[in-house]
C-alpha cells in the first residue's frame, strides 16, 4: 500500500488533514508535482469511502463481487457467439451484492455514521458499476474512490461485452455467393442482432433484479435502523427508572438508618426511665417503714 492508497483507507474525518500533511512532505522533499497532485485529491463522499474499505478491508468479498463482472460478460460473448450459457452468474452477482451491502453498512456503523438507505443505495449502485467494468482498460481505480459511480448504460454495457457488436461477412464470400446463400447471411445477421437484443434484454433484467433486491435491503436496514432507536428510547426510560429505583432505595435505606437510630435512643430513654422509675419507688417505700 502506497502513501496514497493508505490516504484512502483511513477513517473519514482523517483522510483532509493526512492528505495535507503527505503534500507538505512531498513539497519539503522536493517532489512539487507529486505535492501538487496529493494536494488536489478530494476527499470521497460517505459512500464512495464506504465502498473503498470493502476494497481495503474487505478484499476477498469484494474480489468475488468484481470476479462476477467477467463471468458476465464472457457469458455475454459465448451467448452471442451460439453457444449455450448457464446463466449462475447473475444469481452470484446479487449474492455478493448483497453479501458487501451487508460489510458496508457495518463499517459504517463501526465507523460512527449513519448507514441510511439512500446511501446503502449509493454503496450498492457503485458496486453494480464497478462490477460491471470490472478490470477492464479505464475502469476506476479500486480503493481510491472519490464520488460515486453509475452503472453503465445499455449501449455502454454492450460495448463492454467483446464482439457484441454485428460483424459483417467477408467481402470475399459475399461475392462469391449465390442469392439464397446471399439471404441465409442475412438471416444469420438478423439472428445474431436478435441474440444481442436478447442479452443486452437479460442484461436489463439482471440489473432490474439486483435494484430491487438492494431496494427491499433498504427496507430492511431502514426498519433495522428504526428498531435501533426504539431499542435506544427503551434503554433510556429504563435508565430513567433505575436511577429513580437506586434514588428510592437510598432513601429508603437513609430512612431505615434514621428509624433505627431513633429507636436505638428510645430505648434507651426507656431503660433510664425505668430505672428512674425503680428508684423512685424504692425511696417511697424506705420513708413508708
Amino acid at each position: 500500500m502506497d502513501d496514497v492508497d493508505a490516504l484512502y483507507s483511513l477513517p473519514l474525518t482523517e483522510f483532509t488533514a493526512a492528505r495535507d500533511a503527505l503534500a507538505k512532505a512531498l513539497k519539503k522533499s522536493g517532489q512539487a508535482d507529486e505535492a501538487q497532485r496529493v494536494k488536489a485529491l478530494a476527499k470521497p463522499s460517505i459512500s464512495a469511502w464506504a465502498v473503498n474499505q470493502l476494497y481495503w478491508k474487505h478484499r476477498e468479498a469484494f474480489d468475488r463481487l468484481m470476479a462476477t463482472g467477467q463471468q458476465f460478460r464472457e457469458s455475454q460473448a459465448s451467448q452471442l457467439a451460439g453457444k449455450v450459457v448457464e446463466k449462475t452468474f447473475g444469481d452470484e452477482r446479487r449474492r455478493a451484492l448483497s453479501d458487501l451491502s451487508r460489510l458496508a453498512a457495518n463499517l459504517m456503523q463501526e465507523a460512527g455514521h449513519n448507514a441510511t438507505a439512500d446511501i446503502i443505495r449509493r454503496i450498492t449502485s457503485t458496486l453494480e458499476a464497478m462490477s460491471a467494468y470490472a478490470s477492464l482498460p479505464g475502469a476506476p481505480h479500486y480503493g481510491r474512490l472519490a464520488a460515486d459511480l453509475d452503472p453503465p448504460g445499455f449501449e455502454a454495457l454492450a460495448a463492454l461485452i467483446p464482439d457484441a457488436g454485428v460483424r459483417k461477412p467477408p467481402r470475399k464470400q459475399v461475392a462469391v455467393s449465390a442469392a439464397g446463400a446471399v439471404c441465409g447471411s442475412e438471416k444469420t445477421e438478423q439472428s445474431r442482432i436478435a441474440e444481442a437484443k436478447a442479452s443486452l434484454c437479460d442484461a436489463e433484467r439482471i440489473l432490474k433484479e439486483a435494484r430491487a433486491e438492494a431496494s427491499a435491503m433498504d427496507s430492511l436496514l431502514e426498519k433495522a435502523n428504526q428498531e435501533v432507536k426504539e431499542a435506544e428510547k427503551q434503554k433510556r426510560h429504563l435508565d430513567a427508572q433505575f436511577r429513580k429505583a437506586s434514588e428510592a432505595f437510598d432513601e429508603a435505606e437513609r430512612r431505615a438508618r434514621a428509624a433505627a437510630q431513633r429507636a436505638e435512643e428510645t430505648a434507651r430513654a426507656v431503660e433510664d426511665a425505668t430505672r428512674g422509675v425503680e428508684k423512685a419507688s424504692e425511696t417511697l417505700q424506705s420513708l413508708l417503714r
